[in-house]
């Protein structure tokens, strides 16, 4: 079982505590009537698909309620880090350093 950090209630719980809320840091089009049918059909259904460190948006259901954000390895599903909602996305490169 996975245990996953909320940052807000600053536990480590079982990922069933939890539910993923798709890829984080996805910017909504400021001026979505001005996006061609391709345009919105990309900023609706097209994610990255990555291997490695991914940046994901989860939230605590069972818990705070509140929505976080997570880096996961796709590969090893290790969660690397998470941290609040609208803080800055982190720097990989600095991850990878820490482990």
């Amino acid at each position: 079982m996975l245990l996953i950090q909320c940052p807000y209630c600053d536990e480590a719980l079982p990922e069933l505590e939890f539910a993923y809320a798709g890829e984080a840091h996805i910017a909504r089009p400021a001026d979505p009537s001005a996006l061609s049918d391709e345009e919105w059909r990309d900023f609706l259904f097209i994610r990255t698909n990555t291997r490695g460190p991914h940046f994901e948006r989860w939230r605590h259901i069972h818990g705070c309620g509140q929505f976080f954000n997570a880096v996961r390895d796709t590969v090893s599903d290790r969660f690397l880090m998470t941290y609040k909602a609208g803080e800055p996305r982190p720097v990989l490169n600095a991850l990878e350093a820490a482990e």
